[in-house]
């Protein structure tokens, strides 16, 4: 055992040298994952990067979605005013709190995925499978704020001023059994998939009669809806 210590230790530190020389994500700590049953996720522990460094073709969009973080936060971590990158950078990757960390590996009961899966498919019935995703992410990013609550539940459930942030609970459309689709949807979002980039609210400009939810800054618009985030 005592030689085997050192030669794991020589064989970790060999890694992650290549991993910088390379260009990636240094890692603070060797993975072992395992995927569980019932939701298909993978339940990872230890794997903690903590940089990464450019490489040629990629975008700053793709790295904060690889490693899970937002956009916002990976420009504010490195004090980026723009998207600009240049291959050999070294980015700081922000430091994921706990909730993101069970978020971003899978640590999620069954009862949770079908939550999050059901209001995915109360408000994103008819649109694109993005769409879907897109509306699933939206949840999850909200959970990464600091400005609403941190569970699946409480998110989907959060009332302002007596109303349901989102209508289909209100309405009951929520109960609704979600379909395969929004299932698939519900845990490509907990991998980390986000189309909106960051997004914190979305909405219908065809139907909604949310003036204030007009006002703020626009991410992006997939299908029907447009989708927003904080002034």
């Amino acid at each position: 055992m005592s030689k085997f210590v050192p030669r794991l230790a020589f064989i970790l530190a060999t890694i992650v040298m290549t991993a910088f020389l390379a260009g990636g994500a240094i890692m603070a700590s060797e993975s072992e994952c395992v995927q569980e049953s019932a939701t298909q996720l993978e339940v990872c522990s230890g794997s903690t990067a903590v940089s990464y460094k450019v490489r040629e073709g990629d975008t700053l969009y793709e790295i904060a979605q690889e490693h899970r973080v937002s956009l916002r936060e990976l420009m504010k971590a490195n004090n980026l005013g723009g998207s600009l990158i240049r291959p050999g950078d070294v980015l700081a990757l922000p430091k994921l709190t706990e909730a993101e960390v069970n978020l971003s590996r899978g640590k999620i009961s069954r009862e949770e995925l079908v939550l999050l899966a059901r209001i995915i498919h109360a408000e994103a019935r008819g649109e694109s499978f993005e769409g879907k995703v897109a509306v699933g992410a939206v949840i999850l990013n909200r959970i990464n704020s600091p400005h609403f609550p941190k569970t699946i539940p409480d998110v989907i459930l959060q009332k302002n001023n007596r109303v349901y942030q989102f209508s289909p609970v209100g309405d009951g459309s929520f109960n609704l059994e979600p379909d395969e689709p929004s299932l698939e949807a519900a845990k490509q979002a907990l991998s980390g998939k986000d189309p909106t980039g960051g997004a914190l609210f979305f909405y219908n400009p065809d139907i909604s009669a949310d003036q204030w939810i007009r006002t703020l800054p626009v991410v992006t618009r997939i299908g029907n809806h447009v989708f927003a985030t904080c002034l």
